[in-house]
């Protein structure tokens, strides 16, 4: 931070983000700063290799240009702020709501500095979630298409799949569970919402030290569908085909290759291991 402690405000753009949405926003931002006369600067088409003369970082997209910002910074100590630039905007809801630009920057500019954990699966980091399985194949066929705002995209890929999508055998081990079969979904989460506003874990806390783990035993095609709304709202918890609970560790294995999708972005693995890292980021909101 410069001497005095004054603002110097970094702002990461993700030029592709919203389809081009996150530029503007950036550029709406920074006229906002012009007139606080706070110091700023703009990154869109090329970040910086490190922040050591700012304060703060101020980052323009969705789940997965935040994914890329804290595995391209992972050591970062500075306040972080997440605007609604993309797609989708799950964690910039579990912070911010539906906040607008205007009010956001003044939290951003005010409200002190506080740390949210993030996780580890398989030396990568993400701050939202891990989803396998049927989740992993979601984003699997979202992967390099055009994506529509909110969940659209991530609802019609859903139907799309839901018939066809066979559930895999999994084996899930952490501190106290061995639980094993076949699992239509494993959901591991720092967050509570996924896929552009579906409610998958709920109750989950971002600075609690602990993934809330939501496991869906394999469901016939037509049960998925009578299943999806009550899933979409978070009102799920309690079905019993449902596991819910919290872990520090989580283990996941299988015979066949896992598809899963970390903060949205798609990966292909033999094992998950996956651990939190408690007050791993500080963000202002």
């Amino acid at each position: 931070m410069q001497e005095g402690g004054h603002r110097n405000i970094a702002i990461v753009c993700n030029p592709l983000a919203g389809s081009g949405r996150a530029s503007g926003i950036g550029r709406n931002i920074q006229l906002i700063l012009e007139t606080k006369n706070v110091l700023h600067s703009l990154f869109i088409d090329k970040w910086p290799v490190s922040f050591y003369s700012y304060s703060d970082i101020w980052i323009i997209g969705g789940d997965g240009t935040l994914n890329y910002f804290i595995n391209k910074y992972p050591d970062t100590t500075l306040p972080l702020v997440i605007f609604n630039g993309g797609t989708g905007n799950d964690f910039h809801w579990l912070l911010y709501g539906s906040k607008t630009i205007e009010e956001q920057v003044e939290i951003a500019m005010y409200a002190e500095p506080r740390p949210i954990d993030a996780g580890r699966c398989n030396e990568r980091y993400f701050i939202n979630g891990v989803g396998i399985g049927f989740e992993g194949e979601v984003a699997k066929a979202l992967t390099g298409k055009k994506k529509l705002s909110g969940k659209t995209s991530f609802l019609l890929t859903i139907l799309k799949k839901i018939f066809s999508y066979r559930s895999k055998h999994y084996e899930v081990k952490t501190e106290s569970k061995n639980l094993e079969g076949k699992k239509l979904l494993i959901d591991i989460s720092n967050g509570r919402r996924a896929g552009g506003g579906f409610h998958i874990a709920p109750v989950a806390e971002a600075n609690d030290g602990l993934l809330d783990v939501v496991i869906a035993n394999a469901l016939t095609p037509l049960q998925r569908l009578r299943y999806l709304p009550v899933i979409e709202k978070g009102k799920h918890l309690a079905l019993p085909f449902i596991n819910h609970f919290t872990s520090r560790n989580i283990k996941v294995t299988s015979g066949a290759i896992i598809q899963y999708h970390l903060d949205g972005e798609y990966f292909e693995a033999t094992q998950l291991d996956v651990e939190i890292m408690s007050k791993k980021f500080l963000f202002r909101y």
